[in-house]
Order: C-alpha cells, then sequence, then structure tokens
C-alpha cells in the first residue's frame, strides 16, 4: 500500500479541465503532468499513447470520452486533475465534474476561439460560481489571433476575462510570453523545454505598457484600500496586486487569460503558477450545503475539514476488469479509514468500504484512507450511482444531486442469439449506470431492447464498448429520433371504465380536464413529473382522496407510453375535476384503468402533435464552400444564425430539426472535400410539421411501434 504524499490542504487544488474538440486539453494535461514529474515522457493523440486517453475507444478516435482523475504536485502544491471530454455528446463527464472541483481551467484554441462546447461548459461553471482561468493553447498555428479570441470571450462568455500575459510573436513565430504584472518576458528556445528570462520585445512596449494599466485597474476596482492607493498615485507592491487578484478569481470578478502552445509546452509552467496563485484551495470555497434526510427543512454544511463529519459525492461510477465496481467520490469533510462503514442516504443503508484508490487515469495506487480534498475512487461500496451523497451514519446529510440533459437519439440492439440476450441487457445496464445520459428500456410487448444516448458518436462509442469490453456484437436498428407528443387546444373529457363480473364488478367514472402547458406558479394539490402537471381539483365528497392517486398513476403510464405514435407525451396540464364511484364496485386498481383510458381519449381529442429535438449546428467550412451549406441547411428545415470569420475559415451558427441532421457528418465531407467540421448541440423540443407527423405515425405503426388500444 502507497504511502500518501500530503501537503496542508491549503496549497490543494482540486481543478477541471474544459475545452472544446480539438482545443488541445489532453494535449496540456500531458505538458502538465509532465512538468510535475507525474509523468516522464509526454504522449501523443496522434500516437494513441497519452495517459488521460486510455480507452481503446479515445486512441482510436483521437477524442477524450471518459472523463479521468490524477493527482501532481508543483512548487509544495497537491493539483488533482479531472480531465474531462470536449465533445458535446459527453456532457454528462462535464457536468458531473464541475460539482466536485473547486476551480478550472478553460482551454481555447487560438484558431477556433469560443466554440459551442466552451459556451456550454461556460453556462454550467457560471451555475455553480466557479473561479476559472482560460488558457489560449496553439498560438503558433496559422490563423491564430489572441487578440480575435480576446475578442470572442468578451462578447460570448464574459466581460471580465482580462489578460494576464501577452504573447510574443504570432503563428510561426510565436515563442514566448509576457508576464504583465512583473513586466518579465520569457521566451522558449527551439529545443529547450525552460524558458530563459529576456526584456519584452520593444515593438511591443505600448501593447504592454496599455495591457498592464488595464490588468492593474481591474484588480484595484476589486478591492476598496487598492483602488483609494491607485487613485492618489501610490505605487502598489508585486504581492499586494497578486492577493487581490487571488480573491477577485476566487469571487467570480475576474477571469484572468494566459497563453501558450501546449504541443510545444510554450507557457505551460506559467500555467501552473497560475493555478497554485489563483485558484482557490478548498478552505477557500464556501462550505458544502445539503439536507437533513431526517429532517428536510433541515439545511446542513460541511466545512472542508478533516475533524468535521464525513460527507463526500459519489461523481462517477465505472466497472473496472481487475477491482469490479469502482465509486469515484470527491470528498468534501471528514475523513474515513479503510474498513470504516459510511451511510448513503438515498438507500438508508450502510455500505464498508473496502479499498480506497488515488487514481491516475487507469491506474490505481492503494492508499489506506481519504479526508477532506480528496478525489478518490472506493471498492466495496456497490449500491452507489451517480449523484449520490456517502456520509458519516451519525451525522447524515443529503447534497444536491445531478441534472442531466435527456437523450434525444436511440437504437434497436437485437442479440446475436439467444444465448447472447441476458448477457446483452446485463452489459447495456452497467454502461448506462456507468453513463446516465444513457438509457435503457425494453419494449414490454416486443420484448426489443433500446439504446438512448445524446448522439450518434455517443451510441458508436457505446455500441463500440459492448463489442471490445463484452464481447457482444448485437445487431443495431440505424439510429432513431426520440420523438415527444404534445396536445395543442383544452379539452374536458368524462371517461367510465365499467365492467360486470359473477361477483363484485368494477367501476370507475373520472372528469379530466387536458390543456398545454404554460408557464405558471404551482398550485395546490399539484404533482410534476417530468413535463407533465397533474392537478387534484375533484371535490372530495364527490370523489374520494384515496382514488385520486391511483386515477394519476393510470394516467401517467398511458401518457408515458405514448397515445399517437408511442412517444412520452409532455408539456401538458392534466386537472381532475371530478368524478364517480360506487360504494362496493368501486377500486384503485379500478380508478387507475380509468386513469389510462382518460388519457389516451384526451390526447386524441386535443389536437394532438408531435415534438422533435431541435439542434444548435455550429459549422466550420472554407470561404468557398460557404453558399453550397447555407442552401444545404435550408434544405433540411433548418434555419441560420451568425456567420463569423475565423482566419481562413467561416463559422455558420443555426438550428436544425436532429430528422435532419442524422449521417450529417458523411455528407459534410462530401461537400467540403473533407474540409468541414460540425458540432450539434440539443436546444429544444419544436412542433413537427403535419406531413411528417404523418409519416412518422405510418413508420411507426408499419414497425408496431403503436398498440392497438
Amino acid at each position: 500500500m502507497a504511502k500518501k504524499k500530503e501537503a496542508p490542504i491549503q496549497k490543494v487544488r482540486i481543478i477541471g479541465i474544459f475545452a472544446h474538440v480539438d482545443a488541445g486539453k489532453t494535449t496540456t494535461t500531458e505538458s502538465i503532468l509532465y512538468f510535475t514529474g507525474r509523468i516522464h515522457r509526454t504522449g501523443e493523440i496522434d500516437s494513441g499513447d497519452t495517459q488521460m486517453d486510455f480507452m481503446a475507444q479515445e486512441r482510436e478516435r483521437g477524442i477524450t470520452i471518459m472523463s479521468a482523475a490524477t493527482a501532481c504536485h508543483w512548487q509544495g502544491h497537491r493539483i488533482n486533475i479531472i480531465d474531462t471530454p470536449g465533445h458535446i455528446d459527453f456532457t454528462a463527464e462535464v457536468v458531473r465534474s464541475i460539482r466536485v472541483i473547486d476551480g478550472a481551467v478553460v482551454i481555447l484554441c487560438g484558431v477556433g476561439g469560443v466554440e459551442p462546447q466552451t459556451e456550454a461548459v461556460w453556462f454550467h461553471a457560471n451555475n455553480e460560481h466557479l473561479p476559472r482561468l482560460i488558457f489560449i493553447n496553439k498560438l503558433d498555428r496559422t490563423g491564430a489571433d489572441f487578440e480575435r479570441v480576446l475578442g470572442e470571450i468578451a462578447e460570448r462568455l464574459t466581460p471580465n476575462a482580462i489578460p494576464l500575459e501577452l504573447p510574443i510573436g504570432s503563428e510561426g513565430d510565436f515563442r514566448g510570453i509576457v508576464d504583465l504584472l512583473t513586466e518579465q518576458a520569457w521566451i522558449w528556445h527551439a529545443g529547450e523545454e525552460d524558458p530563459v528570462a529576456a526584456e519584452a520585445p520593444p515593438a511591443m512596449g505600448a501593447a504592454v505598457a496599455a495591457a498592464r494599466e488595464r490588468l492593474i485597474d481591474s484588480i484595484c476596482e476589486t478591492d476598496d484600500d487598492l483602488l483609494m492607493r491607485r487613485l492618489e498615485g501610490e505605487p502598489i507592491e508585486l504581492e499586494m496586486l497578486q492577493l487581490a487578484l487571488r480573491q477577485a478569481v476566487i469571487d467570480g470578478e475576474i477571469i484572468p487569460v494566459l497563453c501558450g502552445t501546449s504541443r510545444n509546452k510554450i507557457g505551460v509552467q506559467p500555467l501552473l503558477d497560475a493555478i497554485m496563485h489563483y485558484l482557490p484551495a478548498p478552505v477557500d470555497m464556501p462550505p458544502i450545503k445539503g439536507r437533513n434526510p431526517r429532517n428536510e427543512e433541515e439545511v446542513v454544511e460541511r466545512p472542508d475539514d478533516p475533524g468535521a463529519p464525513f460527507c463526500a459525492s459519489a461523481f462517477k461510477i465505472v466497472t473496472d476488469p481487475h477491482v469490479g465496481h469502482l465509486t469515484w467520490v470527491r470528498v468534501f469533510s471528514g475523513r474515513v479509514e479503510t474498513g470504516d462503514e459510511v451511510l448513503n442516504p438515498r438507500t438508508g443503508s450502510t455500505e464498508r468500504v473496502g479499498r480506497i484508490y488515488r487514481m491516475h487515469a487507469n491506474r490505481r495506487e492503494q492508499v489506506g484512507w481519504m479526508a477532506a480534498s480528496d478525489v478518490v475512487a472506493l471498492v466495496g461500496v456497490k449500491e452507489a450511482m451517480t449523484g449520490d451523497t456517502l456520509c458519516d451514519p451519525e451525522h447524515p446529510i443529503v447534497l444536491e444531486t445531478f441534472k442531466f440533459p435527456e437523450p434525444v437519439i436511440s437504437v434497436a440492439l437485437t442479440p446475436r442469439s439467444t444465448q447472447d440476450r441476458e448477457k446483452l441487457h446485463a452489459a447495456v445496464m452497467r454502461l448506462c449506470d456507468e453513463d446516465p445520459t444513457l438509457l435503457q428500456a425494453v419494449d414490454a410487448e416486443t420484448g426489443e431492447l433500446t439504446l438512448s444516448g445524446m448522439g450518434e458518436l455517443h451510441l458508436d462509442v457505446t455500441i463500440d464498448r459492448l463489442r471490445t469490453e463484452f464481447g457482444l456484437a448485437p445487431e443495431v436498428s440505424p439510429p432513431q429520433v426520440s420523438y415527444r407528443e404534445t396536445v395543442q387546444q383544452v379539452v374536458e373529457v368524462t371517461t367510465t371504465y365499467k365492467k360486470q363480473t359473477g361477483g363484485h364488478g368494477h367501476f370507475a367514472e373520472v372528469v379530466m380536464r387536458i390543456e398545454p402547458l404554460a408557464e405558471e406558479p404551482a398550485e395546490q394539490g399539484h404533482t410534476e413529473d417530468g413535463d407533465v402537471v397533474f392537478v387534484s381539483a375533484a371535490p372530495p365528497a364527490e370523489l374520494p382522496r384515496d382514488f385520486w392517486r391511483p386515477t394519476e398513476l393510470g394516467l401517467r403510464r398511458a401518457l408515458a407510453q405514448g397515445v399517437i405514435a408511442g412517444f412520452p407525451v409532455q408539456n401538458v396540464k392534466v386537472t381532475l375535476l371530478g368524478g364517480k364511484y360506487h360504494e362496493v364496485d368501486s377500486a384503485a386498481m379500478d380508478f387507475e384503468i380509468a386513469g389510462g383510458m382518460a388519457a389516451r381519449r384526451l390526447v386524441r381529442a386535443a389536437r394532438p402533435a408531435l415534438l422533435e429535438p431541435i439542434m444548435g449546428i455550429d459549422i466550420n467550412v472554407p470561404e468557398d464552400y460557404v453558399g453550397n451549406i447555407v442552401a444545404d441547411i435550408g434544405r433540411r428545415r433548418g434555419t441560420l444564425g451568425e456567420m463569423r470569420v475565423r482566419g481562413h475559415l467561416r463559422t455558420i451558427d443555426g438550428e436544425v430539426p436532429l430528422s435532419e441532421a442524422r449521417g450529417y457528418a458523411t455528407e459534410l465531407r462530401s461537400m467540403t472535400q473533407g474540409r468541414g467540421t460540425f458540432t450539434l448541440e440539443f436546444r429544444r423540443y419544436d412542433l413537427v410539421p403535419e406531413n411528417i407527423t404523418e409519416e412518422v405515425i405510418k413508420e411507426r405503426k408499419a414497425a408496431g411501434k403503436i398498440p392497438e388500444r
């Protein structure tokens, strides 16, 4: 068992590294691990030998799919790093990572600038009030433009981003940086990994002076004492400026911007210094808040203190081929040793911690205990799911759970043989346990197994994992869009269920109203599940309360199965207005059946319609192909937003129905001779045109997806 290399909690940094695809996130992480001595040689994405991208699918595709954790040391500080995917299909990895880190490094490409996944991550980070640094990477690339990217940051992310460095040279001549606080230039000579101190180039004198004045003004505006000294013309010591900047970063008032090129290891050591100087330690963050499961109204706090009661958040579940079920946790407070028991408030049960591992990508280092500020993986905690809280049984607490986006695309999986059926179901279940944005379902009538995910790449990778990790090769249907059903008008219906048998009969009558769901305050007696609001407004003397809940259950079950095309009904409000019952012949099950019958009658009568996922599309193409791309988006029922210039590329923003974007990667390559790239991101559900609705319903009927009722 390894002895833990410790740093005081004040010198611990728990950070995430976020970026859009191809911004250089994994390469930056590799360089950080190299300079901190964690690895002795940086891997190459093109060679498939990077440390953090360890899955076969990651190395084959050259992208990050699963978040990976590691720890390294820099100048007496321990830096826990969580490296996350950049592709929008794997947003779940980003969402759950943001909740368990204290700060982040957001990496932008010097050519691509602010791209869609960057904006998505920034939005999630804003929600969690996460302190951040920005690192503009790849400044040695043709088309890289530091000032243009700064403008995009101000326009699309935040006006609070302030350069801490200026680049020396551009594109192929990029060779160093100027630190604006110290006015020290650092030059990286060819073949050398460590920079050489130098004077800033004379040609940059005016730019450095102006940028430094703006930086110091921004820092002083966040501190009243420094602002007074600034206004009175007093000189301010470097240490005072750094302390004020650190507090401003923690408070979210300033986002420092650094620059470099990770592949050539330029600017990485100053980035490490900035992580150490400006991102918070766990003790700099407010205590984590949760609720007492024994009293939901009581808010409970846990400070980042090993002496406080134990509290940790399970943010990732992995099945390891060697040790089995691994639960990754961030420890917020307290201390637990191997063999101790922890409480899972969701299940109400305690489990014994069998082993504790510090992770370095897919390699494990066993340790004897964990404490506040640790990011570790546990063996033995088998019932934990993503988002669960683990805590001291004597001092229970429930932290806020994660909220993940809904899947928008599905495939049907058919085993090659009857012997593979159980194996396939078990394998899919394990993958869904690991990834909350993967959902599996079994059709009760056909027995068909469907798998839903965030996009075609997401499903491709999952099916590839079934083959490589589980030895299964199921037949896979073409991807199917996950439509939804809704209604467009208000309708009231009286539904009666009546059946006479030899003994007691069955009787239930309900009067219900359905209407499109509008934004409104919650009503008394209403329950909400997904996008269906149910309001119980029946007079108890007319319909006893004992029959309200069974009616709701029957209604919700029918709406979840769909009415016109077999897709879940959403964005509706259903009100139970009244009904009738029989003293002898009425039972809860009768009202459950009546609720289901009423749901189907209501939807059919209220101008039903289909909703389809609308995707935001971001296309990067050379200027010569813009006309063809714009025309093609129009043919796909798409709409265009803004168009931007990025070096020699043009970026086209727009929206397109997911059903029209299937297979777009192949077609875009064909239209642009392989020079175009794009990303898709779910935006909302919108009404489907009537002619397309008819086609979808016809196809669903032919496939037996709409059971006769």
